[in-house]
């Protein structure tokens, strides 16, 4: 991954990034506010030896600093606790707990040790190292004391008597905060950048591209009032929904420019959910709009959603002229927006072997003698293969995929299956967008942000495999 991809991440996950931070802030401040306050007391010991001559005083300070790191580490022993528990006159729980609350420490290249003793009360923090450091002196004294002798050749003075501080050093806020905004930090972008790794669903025209063998011809941004008002018709004008919807009518324009007569493509998607039934209506309302002669054909004999979204009565339509009960004529239906309706008549109980009769393909090459286009809603393609069989006899499909749910191996088995019936895979539409960041315009839409996605794409891959074949 290079910077900039890193910086897409950051873009486009930063609410998580900034969640994270502050429930690291969060778990930190609960921490810090519910911690009992620690104060600490420190004192200091000089260990020396009595020579006579330089030599034997720079001996004898070698014998101290080898030393001096051994009287460190009698301050964590049991021994010395028992002793200062009877001084301080403790009882057995608080003698055990003595060596956890003091530390030593040898300060580097010298003979000097010190002694910290941490107590939730300064003042018994206090008496604890100075009782610590007094005892250590002693117990110095009676370990180098040779037998039989009462001078011990090396010597341990206390030179600094135990402190006192009335500031805790425990817990410290400032340092907490600071320690846990970097870690929210450094865990929300791991965790962003984890997730983006391991993301497999389709968020770009490249992914898309690379996946369906197919260019992106056009990007549906998000609108949550698209569920309330699906139909672009009842949309302002300058919307950028409606402006979206005519990217995509105008490079539609541009697949099959040399092919006579009317054009049929199917529109579907990969699974249930991403869009395709107000892909199909809106994209048919654009072009009417454009004064294109079009048709949309309700193809989904199994979940009809297309004369709901229209609002339309579909009990007659394309089940009942293909069976011979009603002319096409009769089925079709005229809508004020110039858009001409075939809905799906009643549900079949064998739907593909309808789709994929004879009588369908009449019908078919009658709406394309009638239409400059004809566009037909289409049932999912990986659950059934209805939208396979009628793909098979159109011009093409026209894939619906949806940002962030449709993943790259959806898409990518639904191209094989219309590759399996010898379909072509015309473009993809990538739906329901998020919104960017950042971007401008001169009002009414204008300079929305759809260009980006529904520019050329360069083929890669599978995609490019199958441009050269």
């Amino acid at each position: 991954m290079e910077l900039r991809d890193y910086w897409r991440i950051i873009q486009r996950r930063w609410m998580f990034i900034l969640a994270t931070i502050a429930v690291c802030l969060g778990v930190a401040a609960l921490l810090t506010f519910n911690a009992t306050p620690q104060y600490s007391s420190s004192a200091r010991l000089f260990v020396s030896t009595s020579q006579s001559d330089t030599a034997q005083a720079y001996q004898g300070n070698l014998f101290a600093t080898q030393r001096v790191s051994s009287y460190a580490d009698l301050v964590g022993g049991r021994e010395l606790a028992e002793v200062v528990g009877q001084r301080l006159d403790l009882d057995e729980d608080e003698i055990s707990s003595l060596p956890g609350r003091v530390q030593a420490s040898v300060v580097p290249e010298t003979v000097i040790l010190s002694i910290t003793a941490t107590d939730p009360d300064a003042r018994a923090a206090q008496t604890l190292a100075q009782a610590y450091v007094e005892e250590l002196q002693d117990l110095i004294r009676e370990l180098e004391t040779p037998s039989g002798e009462e001078r011990a050749p090396i010597k341990a003075t206390v030179v600094d008597d135990a402190s006192f501080e009335d500031s805790p050093v425990s817990p410290q806020p400032v340092r907490n905060f600071g320690l846990a905004g970097v870690l929210g930090l450094l865990l929300g972008l791991g965790i962003a950048v984890l997730r983006e790794v391991m993301d497999n669903t389709v968020k770009t025209g490249e992914q898309a591209t690379e996946s369906g063998g197919a260019p992106v011809l056009g990007s549906i941004a998000f609108d949550s009032s698209a569920p309330k008002r699906p139909l672009i018709s009842s949309l302002e004008p300058h919307a950028p929904r409606v402006e979206a919807f005519r990217v995509l009518r105008t490079n539609m324009q541009f697949v099959d420019v040399d092919r006579a007569g009317g054009r049929a493509y199917v529109v579907s998607s990969s699974i249930p959910g991403e869009g395709k039934t107000t892909t199909s209506v809106n994209l048919a309302l654009a072009t009417a709009q454009a004064g294109t002669k079009v048709v949309v054909v309700e193809a989904d004999l199994r979940r009809p959603r297309l004369s709901h979204a229209l609002g339309i009565d579909n009990t007659i339509g394309l089940t009942t002229a293909l069976v011979g009960k009603v002319s096409l004529d009769d089925a079709l239906q005229e809508q004020e927006s110039g858009l001409t309706v075939l809905p799906s008549g009643a549900i079949p109980p064998n739907p593909s072997e309808l789709l994929q009769s004879h009588a369908m393909q009449e019908l078919l090459a009658e709406l394309r003698s009638r239409f400059d286009l004809v566009i037909l809603d289409a049932p999912p393609l990986l659950p059934v293969t209805d939208a396979a069989l009628i793909a098979s006899q159109a011009d093409g499909a026209l894939l619906v995929a949806r940002y962030g749910k449709t993943t790259k191996d959806q898409l990518t088995h639904a191209v094989e299956r219309l590759d399996a019936v010898g379909a072509r895979t015309v473009g993809i539409v990538l739906n329901m967008v998020p919104h960017r960041r950042g971007m401008s315009g001169y009002g009414y839409g204008y300079g929305y942000g759809y260009a980006p996605d529904v520019e050329a794409v360069p083929l890669k891959g599978r995609a490019a495999r199958k441009a050269r074949a």
